[in-house]
């Protein structure tokens, strides 16, 4: 009996857990989708351009996505402790592995940008940067406006 109990606890937590990544999931769809529709109105890019844009951009996108979760996620935990019991070299080799994440990022972008130099006139690849900000920006005044939902 206390099997079937354990069992059904777990199939119910697994159940939640699953529950809740496929809308997390769902959610990172929808940003996505909305940023594709920004991005494409606010260069104009023609068919052609969007063709060849499009999965560059998002492999870019993706490894930029997957680099700063993995480090921002290592740099939390050690910077979960109480930082002023943190020693000298303790911090020495976390200030260190934060420069080398921020030239890791550096590096993806200019390799990036040159990919983008074949594909798109200068001005657009300029205007890119900009239609990101502003699309981060739209994003994040709308998530102020709601509130976190309760």
């Amino acid at each position: 009996m206390k099997t079937n109990k354990l069992v059904l606890i777990l199939i119910f937590l697994l159940s939640i857990h699953s529950f809740g990544q496929s809308q997390m999931e769902e959610k990172k769809e929808q940003i996505r989708t909305l940023k594709v529709g920004f991005i494409t109105n606010e260069l104009a890019l023609t068919t052609d351009e969007a063709t060849k844009f499009w999965p560059i951009y998002n492999a870019y996108d993706d490894k930029q996505f997957e680099i700063r979760h993995q480090k921002m996620k290592a740099f939390k935990q050690r910077m979960g402790a109480d930082l002023d019991q943190m020693s000298e070299k303790d911090a020495s080799s976390l200030l260190a592995q934060m420069e080398n994440t921020e030239d890791e990022l550096y590096q993806i972008r200019k390799k990036f940008v040159a990919n983008l130099k074949g594909i798109l006139p200068s001005v657009k690849i300029i205007k890119l940067k900009k239609a990101e900000d502003d699309f981060n920006r739209k994003l994040l005044q709308q998530y102020r406006n709601k509130g976190p939902r309760k």
